[in-house]
Formats: C-alpha cells, structure tokens, sequence
C-alpha cells in the first residue's frame, strides 16, 4: 500500500513531506530548497510549468501566469470581491456560480490549478521515495468552509491522490510542535500566511491533541499588506508623475514583487527602499523610474485596520476556548506572516505571553505536522490522537427564516447530532430541509450547503409529525445530513459533496485530462532528451572517425558512415523511432569493433 504523504498546499507556497525513516521529511524541488511556489503558468507554446519557473513568468506573462488560487478555491464569485482586485488575471462566473480563472479562450477551475501544484508535489514525493504515491494528507485553514474542504478534496483527486484526511493546518502546525513534547500545555497555534489568518486553541496531554476552539479569517494574509505597500507608492507616484502604475499588468506584477520585497526588509529594519527603474515609459518624455522610501511606522499606519483583524480574531479565539490570556503556555508562530514584527507584538500582548514560540520553521510546520499524520495513518506512529472540532455551525432553515443551529462552531469532531422537528402547517406532506453553514441568526445570512425534500409524511396537524434530522460530521469537517420521518420510518439524505460545480464525472474527466497532459509533456521532454544525447552521439562518433577511420574494415565504416548520414535528417525532424534504430545500430557497430579490437 502506498505511503501517506503530508501536503501543506499553501497560498504563496506549498510543501510536501513523508514520514520515512522514523521521522518526517520535508521533500524539497532542489538542494538547500524547501517551497514550491503555488503558482501555474500557461505558455504560449502550450506547456505548463509550476513553481519556480512558473513565478518566473509572473512580471513577463501576467495574464497567464496563476497564483493565490487558495483564495478562489470552493468559493462563489459574488464572495470574492476583495480578492480578484489583487490578481491581473481575470475571475470569471455570475455572482452565484463557483469562480473560474481564465487563461487565453480557456477557463480553468480553482481546482484544476490546485490540482497542478499537487501533481508537482506528488512528483517530488516520488522521486524522493522511489516509488510510487497515491495517498495524502492534505491541510486547510481551520476557518474553511465545507465547501473549500471538499474542493481541495476534488482537487487532490484530479491529481491522481485519494486524500485519506482533510486536517486543519494549526492543527497539523501543532502536532509537529508538540509530538515530541512532555507534560500538558494550553498551546495557541498563530498562523499566519501568505492569504488566509488562522487561530487555534490546543490541549496537549501526552499524545492527545485536543482543539478547543478555532477561529480565523480566509481573507487575511500577507497578500493583502503586500497591496497596502503597492497603493501607498502607486498613489505617490501618481501624484508625482500622473501616471497609474497598477493599470500595466507587467508593471503590476513589478510592484507587486517590489512590495513583498519591502514587507520582508521591514521585518529586518526601520525602512525599506522601493526602487524600480524605467518602471514607465512615455515616447515623449523618456522613462520614468520609481523610489519611495517605507518606514514601518508608515507600514503599520496604513495597515492599522488589517492588524485590528488580527488582535480581533485573537480576542475571539479566547473568548470561544473560554480560557484567560494567562492560562496560555504557548503561542506557536506558523506561516511567513508570522515574521512582521507588528503580528508578533500583537500575540505577545493579547495572549500575554512572555515568549513567542519560534521553534518550528515556520514555512515548513504544517507539512511536518500532515506527515506525520501520515505516519499514523500508515501504521508506522502510534500513541498520536488527534480531536479536532468544526470550523462553523450548521444547522437548517426554519419556517420562520431563520437559522436553527444543530452543531454549534466548535464541536469536536467526528460527531453525529440529532434533533427533531415538526411541520409547520396542517397536513403538510413534504417538508424542504435546506442545510446551511454558519452563526448568523437569520438563514439568507449563513451559507446554503444543500436542500432536499422529506415526502410521503402522512396528514396531520401541525406539530404532530415527529421529523429527526441527523448531522453526522467526519473527521475531515465533511457532512452527512438526514432527514427521518419517525412515524413511517422513511428517511432522506444528503452528502454535502458537489455543492461547488464539479460533480464525480467531472472529476474523473479532469483527472484523465491532467494524466494525459502530464503523459504529452513526459513525451515531449523525452524526446528532447532524445535528441539531445542523438546530437552528442552523432558529433562524438563523427570527430572519432575524422581521426580513427583507417582502423575500420571499409565496409563497417561505410555501414557506420550511413548511418550518421541517415541519424543527421532524423534528428532534425524529431523521428523518435529513426533516432533510436540508429543509435542502436551504433552501438551495435562499436561493440563489434570493440570485441575485434
């Protein structure tokens, strides 16, 4: 059976490891490197590319270049508002439909490109391993909604894995804290990424690791400052010069690199320099460039209501643990956020904690934590349990239009909730259960997940008629809902799966789409393998026989001269099968020569 490997599928960048060896191991794409960042591109001669030669392409190719697709993924586009102004490329979909990206003519789903970052990773996995991987843990913001979580499922599964656990990235952050840790602890776990802020409240003991409660933001990460530094020097320049930097895609992505370069140095120091020469060009006038000088007390200023989101959710996740600041023993720092200096002030003072716990590496935590789950889940780590609870509340609309909570935010899971109801009008024989997401009072405020119909009820005054409805949660936050008549014991159901565009055949298309593409680039790359060692052979063999003809009988050298004539047009015109009969007769050919030499 395959192993599990553990996959922080993250905003900016993502991160694979394996639990091997007794031990969990980041899997970089080269020595010395650890991310791959989650980005795809398009190019214009149809390959794709991910990672590092993807983000490569951001400044030249920025209308095909994809990245921050976390942000999309499970999401209408109506709710995306303030995130498709922080990307060139275009978000496509009415306001109710699940968002698409689009790339020249083609649309792609948010988990069509997760999926690409996830073959990439599932590539390194192998190689790493020797062998072959068809099983994941991948990790969520514990702020997630059903329908992110069963999108990034969906993606895992176009990718070729059957993703064994959907974990919550404080959670897995904490386990690779705490696995090694003795004594009980009161743990918070402040990760904070590159496009989402989440918060998690943790009860060691021993190897039980007990969440007890989660909060967070999936609007809030490090994407977001980056865009206050690339307003503050886009507005100045545009006093200045007249000229609005962020209508040029190129000269967007530009200031964009600029601007996260600038967050990084204030991290460092009391000022960072923007400087981007020619960053305009006017025929007239001649070129523009670019210098602006960042303090960090201007940082922190124009990003004083982003710092009160977070102080907000810290407050929150307290509140919701029903736990005093002093009662905290620990406050984990996850995610690159983590290192603005202001973030950390934040948790010190709000958690009131003498220390900021730095010993994990925060880039690379939550892929620790998600292998070593799969250490567990493959047999080789015991003695590791894991309670988490629900990001959210569900619950079903009433008829009086408002939200009845069946599992509150919060509730450890997995777990199975029931609860009865009764109809609302005299012999009503169908009853609509519409299942929904959320805290707020009134059901048009929360989230639909789904509706069916309960039929077949026999007539009866209202309130007579005795309905369960059944809220089973697994223990990857996914959700079972059903609804029973008690009285004639007839039952409907509903997973909630599907509920954000791409059903089960859909899925299996993608999935045999995405092997096909990867098989043409395979192709594609051995052939120019091909032909890279058919030149090297034909140039070496030809040299060899400028200097060493006379030492072959005439007609092998005349056999061997054919053949470089005939490997020569073969190479040109990519003739895979030519290329690979001749350079077999010449290998053929110099044994011979070797064994009558």
């Amino acid at each position: 059976m395959s192993r599990v490997i553990g996959i922080d599928l993250g905003t900016t960048n993502s991160v694979v490891a394996v639990y091997h060896d007794d031990r969990a191991q980041i899997v970089g794409p080269a020595q010395g490197k650890k991310l791959v960042p989650s980005v795809v591109s398009f190019l214009e001669n149809g390959q794709t590319v991910v990672g590092e030669a993807a983000r490569d392409q951001q400044v030249l190719n920025p209308d095909r270049t994809i990245y921050s697709i976390k942000r999309f993924i499970g999401r209408r586009h109506g709710e995306v508002n303030r995130e498709e102004k922080l990307v060139p490329y275009p978000v496509t979909g009415k306001a109710h439909e699940y968002c698409k990206v689009v790339v020249g003519n083609k649309s792609y789903t948010p988990q069509q490109i997760s999926a690409t970052i996830l073959r990439e990773l599932k590539r390194l996995a192998e190689e790493h391993l020797g062998e072959a991987v068809t099983r994941a843990v991948v990790t969520v913001p514990a702020h997630f909604n059903d329908a992110q979580r069963q999108a990034t499922r969906d993606a895992g599964q176009i990718a070729g894995l059957e993703v064994e656990r959907i974990i919550n990235e404080p959670t897995a952050a904490a386990l690779a804290y705490g696995v090694e840790k003795r004594g009980d602890r009161h743990v918070v776990v402040f990760d904070f990424g590159g496009g989402t802020f989440d918060l998690s409240v943790l009860k060691i003991k021993g190897g039980t690791f007990e969440v007890l409660a989660s909060t967070g933001n999936t609007h809030l990460g490090g994407d977001d400052f980056d865009q206050r530094i690339i307003d503050v020097v886009a507005d100045d320049f545009m006093r200045r010069e007249s000229i609005d930097l962020r209508q040029n895609p190129m000269t967007l992505q530009r200031l964009k690199q600029a601007a996260a370069a600038a967050k990084a140095e204030l991290s460092e120091r009391p000022s960072a320099e923007v400087m981007l020469p020619y960053v305009h060009m006017d025929p007239a006038t001649g070129p523009r460039h670019l210098q602006y000088l960042l303090t960090r007390e201007r940082f922190e200023s124009v990003c004083a209501d982003l710092f009160g989101e977070v102080a907000d959710a810290c407050r929150a996740v307290l509140r919701e643990a029903n736990l005093r600041p002093g009662l905290i023993d620990d406050v984990v720092l996850v995610g690159g956020s983590t290192r603005i200096p202001h973030a950390q002030k934040i948790a010190q003072e709000v958690f009131q904690a003498e220390n900021l716990d730095r010993s994990a590496n925060p880039d690379e935590c939550v892929a620790t934590g998600a292998a070593l789950l799969g250490g567990v889940l493959q047999g080789d780590l015991h003695n590791v349990h894991l309670m988490d609870v629900t990001a959210n509340g569900f619950g079903v609309a009433d008829a009086g239009g408002r939200m009845q909570t069946i599992v509150p935010k919060n509730t450890p899971i997995p777990t199975t909730v029931k609860q009865v109801f009764s109809t609302p009008s005299d012999n009503q024989r169908n009853v609509p259960i519409q299942v929904l997401e959320g805290e707020k009072t009134y059901a048009d405020d929360n989230r639909p997940l789904g509706l069916f119909q309960l039929t077949g009820i026999r007539k009866a005054p209202r309130g007579v008629p005795r309905i369960e409805v059944s809220f089973a949660i697994d223990a990857n936050g996914i959700l079972d809902v059903s609804a029973t008549d008690l009285d004639s014991g007839k039952t409907q159901h509903i997973v909630v799966t599907g509920s954000y565009g791409l059903d089960d055949d859909e899925i299996e298309t993608l999935r045999e789409e995405a092997e096909s593409r990867e098989q043409i680039a395979e192709e594609k790359h051995k052939t120019v393998e091909l032909k890279n060692h058919a030149q090297q052979v034909h140039h070496d063999v030809s040299q060899w026989l400028e200097h060493n003809a006379n030492v072959l009988p005439p007609k092998q050298l005349a056999k061997l001269e054919a053949v470089l004539k005939k490997l020569a047009p073969a190479i040109e015109a990519k003739d895979t099968r030519t290329i690979r009969k001749c350079l077999k007769s010449i290998d053929a050919y110099w044994n011979e020569y070797r064994i009558a030499g």
